[in-house]
């Protein structure tokens, strides 16, 4: 019973501090709309990325160090996505978000929050091929993808990731992993797991 009042204390917590509260929120919005259009809205992004750097600026005791925290976050979000976006197997709003999710959290806590999303998303790739049936197929794109990006870095060559549609296993609402990542991150800091 304790251990549910902590977490019911921990939940208020974060709903009462406006910049997790404001994350959380865009996040919800991002995952759902991601869900539904498989489409991430640039207002909400750009939007949210806005509101975190001006927010840190102002509430900081150091400005400056603030929004240079935030705006590395912002950078080092946007570049840790840029790979698989170029390579074909991310949508550009996924980028987008995680470079907002990015300059809320600084640069230490994107590079956690990244991790977070990238095992959420393994999950969620495996369990969506499991349930289409096409394990199978997932496994041999993989290693064909793995197999030509090593093949194109060999020769020099730009690597091509891209899966035809016929080879496909589905398209998944990457945002959606993204959101339940980082949630999953700053809940687990919060309580000292992460």
């Amino acid at each position: 019973m304790q251990e549910f009042q902590a977490f019911l204390e921990l939940i208020a917590m974060l709903v009462l501090d406006p910049r997790t509260a404001v994350l959380f929120a865009l996040l919800l919005i991002a995952a759902v709309t991601d869900y539904r259009t498989y489409r991430i809205p640039n207002w909400l992004t750009f939007g949210g990325a806005a509101f975190a750097v001006i927010y840190k600026t102002l509430v900081a005791v150091s400005p400056g160090s603030a929004c240079l925290a935030a705006s590395g976050g912002l950078l080092l979000g946007f570049l840790i996505m840029l790979p698989p976006y170029v390579l074909g197997v991310m949508g550009a709003g996924d980028v987008k978000l995680m470079a907002m999710v990015g300059a809320f959290l600084g640069v230490d806590e994107t590079l956690q929050a990244v991790l977070f999303t990238f095992i959420v998303g393994g999950i969620a790739a495996f369990g969506f091929a499991l349930l289409r049936g096409k394990v199978r197929r997932m496994l041999r794109n993989t290693k064909d993808a793995v197999h030509g990006m090593v093949l194109s870095a060999m020769v020099g060559a730009r690597p091509d990731a891209e899966v035809g549609a016929a080879q496909s296993v589905g398209k998944l609402p990457y945002g959606v992993c993204i959101s339940v990542g980082t949630v999953a991150y700053v809940l687990g800091r919060q309580l000292g797991y992460a």
